[in-house]
């Protein structure tokens, strides 16, 4: 788990929640007709913007916004200029047991291509191709948690209108107008809560997450068509610490 997405996460609930009990109580800020307009109007709303599938998918990338990313581009690397070494003595149809033994299912079908041959420019098209299908998928998800951080706010701002309206029509009788301003401050509470601490944090923590995995599997595929080229090993391993911070990048032992 990424102990900094859920920390973050519970301190600004928290902290927010400290913020209103030091003055006033809690329940103060609890308005059932305003969770009814942002919170079913979002909702709603999102269900008019993306398919029900699409929703579904939406709200469970969040998951990947609390997951730790372990991205290790030395060992990947070292793997790949191990593998290169091999190809070069032995063929490239040594690496298939390498195929077999990979965890990474990007890895995998990169190191079966390369066994089967084809020709650098298949190979290339299909590894990449893949990638921006997978940059795709991120999208959806981003774009999921980005429609909600701009939604909640335009149905915190309704609410404000609704009840600013209520109150007007109200002002003969002082004991109705506490509501109704209840229903137009905390409307607009709701939404930047909503936005501001929920959705635009997941989508930021996606992108990011996202530019992670992209980062590792384009390092993979650069290394596999280096392998397939039958570059040399230590140029291979140049060309690829060349794409990474000094602190990431892999040193041979002499």
């Amino acid at each position: 788990m990424d102990l900094a997405t859920i920390i973050g996460l519970v301190a600004a609930s928290g902290l927010i929640c400290w913020g209103i009990v030091l003055g006033s109580p809690l329940m103060t800020f609890v308005d059932p007709p305003s969770v009814v307009i942002v919170i079913g109007g979002c909702s709603a709303a999102m269900f008019v913007c993306f398919p029900a599938v699409q929703v579904k998918k939406g709200i469970a990338s969040a998951k990947a916004a609390m997951k730790t990313r372990v991205s290790e581009p030395q060992e990947t690397i070292r793997l790949l200029a191990d593998l290169s070494r091999r190809a070069r003595r032995e063929g490239l149809l040594s690496l298939e047991s390498a195929a077999d033994e990979a965890t990474d299912d990007f890895f995998q079908r990169g190191l079966r291509l390369v066994v089967d041959g084809p020709d650098a420019s298949v190979v290339e098209e299909v590894l990449f191709g893949e990638l921006d299908k997978i940059e795709e998928r991120h999208k959806k998800g981003i774009d999921f948690w980005d429609t909600l951080g701009m939604l909640a706010p335009a149905f915190g701002l309704i609410g404000t209108l609704i009840g600013l309206v209520q109150m007007l029509q109200q002002m003969e009788d002082p004991a109705k107008i506490g509501p109704a301003m209840s229903v137009a401050l905390l409307t607009t509470f709701y939404g930047c809560i909503i936005a501001n601490v929920f959705a635009v944090p997941i989508s930021i923590k996606l992108k990011v997450r996202s530019q992670e995995e992209i980062a590792d599997k384009t390092l993979i595929a650069q290394g596999l068509l280096s392998i397939l080229a039958g570059e040399n090993p230590r140029f291979m391993v140049e060309r690829l610490n060349a794409t990474l911070a000094p602190e990431l990048r892999w040193e041979e032992a002499a």
